[in-house]
């Protein structure tokens, strides 16, 4: 069983430049939003010739290409699927002209399928899914922040349930930082992994605190 992670948050809070320190022989990026990566150089990392780069938002040859990486790819420790508003939000425009209820049941299921194969995957394997995050009022009159997701099916699946590690990205005085835990958000992190409320932003370091979990 392979370990996820989800890294949720606001459009510049840090998500895509938190892998940043990964190391590229052993690593696949999926650039499902197609715009490259964040920081200076990441051309030469990740690239077709490297065979460890794809801008693709076809969730269907996601799919394939996760089932090939773990069964072929035994150099692949870490995937990034970065981000999957991308595939989303492509599918639903993809899918404008068609009418009825069972569009939307097949966008949830894609992205639900995503997750579901990176679960099944090898031991040796963190699969790391990138999400858009919004923030609304409950009923209470409280803030909260989730996952923002497209269609009222997957907001019934919960996204996050799938996870047991779930890391909300923010820029905090002038500084990326994660969210380990739950502050008026779906944030979560298995008990023991992380003292603090907050830690640097840098998925290397997440990765090796949940090596024993």
């Amino acid at each position: 069983m392979a370990k996820t992670i989800l890294i949720m948050g606001e459009s510049g809070s840090g998500k895509t430049t938190s892998m940043r320190n990964l190391d590229p022989a052993a690593t696949y990026y999926f650039d499902c939003d197609k715009k490259g990566l964040s920081w200076k150089g990441w051309r030469n990392q990740y690239n077709a010739e490297a065979k460890n780069y794809l801008a693709t938002s076809d969730a269907d040859q996601i799919a394939k290409c996760l089932k090939a990486i773990n069964t072929r790819r035994d150099d692949i420790k870490v995937i990034i699927i970065d981000t999957l508003n991308g595939i989303m939000v492509d599918d639903e425009f993809n899918r404008m002209k068609e009418k009825g209820y069972d569009k939307w049941q097949d966008m949830a299921y894609s992205v639900y399928q995503l997750i579901s194969i990176a679960n099944q995957m090898r031991d040796d394997l963190t699969v790391i899914f990138i999400i858009h995050s919004q923030t609304e009022r409950d009923d209470s009159g409280l803030t909260w922040t989730r996952a923002k997701t497209s269609g009222k099916k997957l907001d019934k699946i919960t996204i996050e349930s799938k996870f047991s590690t779930v890391l909300l990205a923010k820029a905090v005085g002038g500084n990326y930082v994660f969210e380990t835990r739950a502050n008026n958000s779906t944030a979560k992190t298995p008990m023991g992994a992380f003292e603090a409320d907050t830690i640097p932003n840098d998925i290397t370091q997440v990765i090796k605190a949940l090596e024993e979990f």
